[in-house]
């Protein structure tokens, strides 16, 4: 059939906009009183939080925080630090976690009857007495709801129990010491499901409370090189301050890093525990906070969390006595691969740019946070990029296209501060012809972050030609 007419047809874009990645998006694992919890979020799968109020509906909220380390985390991060998102992991199952507690006579007491924070609300039956035939109905004859973190049991008025003085009252209660560091270390691979459930990748891990054990560590920095088997991102974790088998002072940190092997590129080393007021934090915590409110500010994660805020009034061990870190003894932690905190120049701040790879490798990609985290940044946004091209025809103009969008991407980040420098290219002698004949393509980039400014020297002299011209 002949045309007339003027006719207009699309080509894809031949450069691709960069699907650039969350950074200073922390995964915490750990035990949260999910028995409490208004929308209880299922055991052992990530779950996404915004805000607290979000958090506490599908985690519970106890202060109770050395049972349930996870409600230290959704303190701290939207609390004290106010940055979002978080994803969260209970590995504290209701279902199966959990003890017996026989039917016994309670005392009611106001129309209440008080029983424990450990109680979980479905296994509660309740009756008038021992010897009656059924159970009383719940929210006809009683209503269950917690009370100050307490389950408690509350006759209604126009039920058969109104009157009662006494109610006989059979529960089970979970049982937090359930969730072993063997429970959270298992658990850890629940971080490759972030992507299909909540639609981001962290690239933060935290396991306050369980991190300061030597195996959950180890699972924690692995997983780190390789979430989803591709993406990267660190852990962050504590060294224990316990007065048996721990560090309760700065100049036995050392050698506890170096002998239970917190030496990995991919961990960011904590010690000690730090407190605000009344409430204790492992340091792990507050520094997840520190990065995460540090990224939002700067837009990539470039900057250290050395030498920022912490939330906190003070250090100290897990027996709750006060450490004092002066600037040597924490230079002396920095200088073996442990971030400490500081209060030095006008309050407490997060000390240290060393992962815990460092005295040992001394690569500079490696050892310095901000310069392992942005290649770990850049690295997360390629597979991101570029997923989209696989398996489309390996041609000239495939291959233009991936190198060209990636050097007009490494530019933006040069103009912005975020680097000193980058570019992509094909280098031949690393394409042989069978690689490219079964389809396998390898783009070289090259990047440079730039390295925090530790150190800073003045050198001061007396100039006697001042005198002259200040007196002649």
């Amino acid at each position: 059939m002949a045309k007339h007419g003027v006719y207009v047809s699309e080509q894809a874009t031949s450069v691709a906009t960069p699907v650039v990645v969350e950074t200073g998006v922390p995964f915490f694992i750990g035990a949260s009183p999910i028995q409490n919890a208004e929308n209880p979020a299922t055991t052992g799968m990530p779950v996404l939080a915004t805000s607290w109020n979000e958090a506490v509906e599908k985690l519970g909220y106890s202060d109770d925080w050395e049972t349930y380390p996870l409600c230290e985390a959704m303190y701290s991060h939207f609390k004290l630090f106010n940055v979002s998102p978080a994803i969260f992991c209970n590995m504290l199952d209701a279902g199966s976690m959990k003890s017996d507690v026989a039917a016994a006579e309670k005392n009611v007491v106001n129309k209440k009857v008080a029983l424990t924070k450990k109680a979980i609300p479905g296994t509660v039956v309740v009756k008038a007495s021992a010897s009656a035939p059924a159970a009383l109905v719940l929210n006809t004859d009683y209503a269950l709801y917690f009370e100050d973190e307490v389950l408690t049991v509350e006759v209604l008025s126009g039920g058969s129990a109104y009157a009662a003085t006494t109610l006989n009252i059979a529960y089970s209660e979970v049982t937090p010491a359930s969730v072993t560091a063997n429970v959270v270390a298992g658990g850890i691979e629940a971080v490759d499901l972030c992507m299909s459930t909540v639609g981001m990748v962290p690239d933060l891990l935290v396991a306050p409370g369980y991190s300061d054990n030597s195996g959950v560590a180890a699972v924690m920095a692995a997983k780190a090189d390789a979430i989803n088997g591709m993406f990267r991102g660190k852990a962050i974790v504590d060294l224990s301050t316990a007065a048996s088998g721990g560090a309760d002072a700065y100049d036995e940190a050392i050698a506890l890093k170096n002998s239970n092997n917190y030496t990995d590129e991919n961990m960011i080393v904590c010690w000690p525990m730090v407190k605000l007021a009344d409430k204790v934090f492992h340091l792990s915590t507050q520094v997840a906070g520190v990065i995460a409110s540090t990224d939002a500010t700067y837009g990539a994660p470039f900057v250290s969390p050395s030498n920022k805020k912490l939330q906190i009034d003070g250090l100290v061990n897990a027996a709750g006595s006060e450490i004092v870190l002066s600037l040597a003894q924490a230079n002396i932690l920095n200088g073996g691969g442990i971030a400490t905190a500081l209060n030095f120049m006008g309050g407490f701040v997060c000390w240290g740019n060393y992962t815990g790879c460092y005295p040992t490798n001394t690569d500079v990609k490696d050892y310095f946070i901000p310069v392992s985290r942005m290649i770990d940044f850049a690295c997360n946004t390629l597979i991101r990029t570029f997923w989209g091209k696989l398996d489309q025809p390996m041609n000239r103009r495939l291959i233009d296209t991936i190198v060209d969008s990636c050097n007009i991407w490494l530019n933006g980040l040069t103009g912005s501060g975020y680097i000193l420098g980058g570019r992509c290219e094909m280098l031949s002698d690393e394409n042989p012809d069978t690689n490219l004949m079964a389809g396998i393509v390898k783009l070289h980039v090259y990047i440079t972050p730039p390295s925090p400014a530790q150190e800073i020297n003045f050198v001061v002299e007396y100039d006697v030609d001042y005198v002259a011209s200040a007196l002649t």
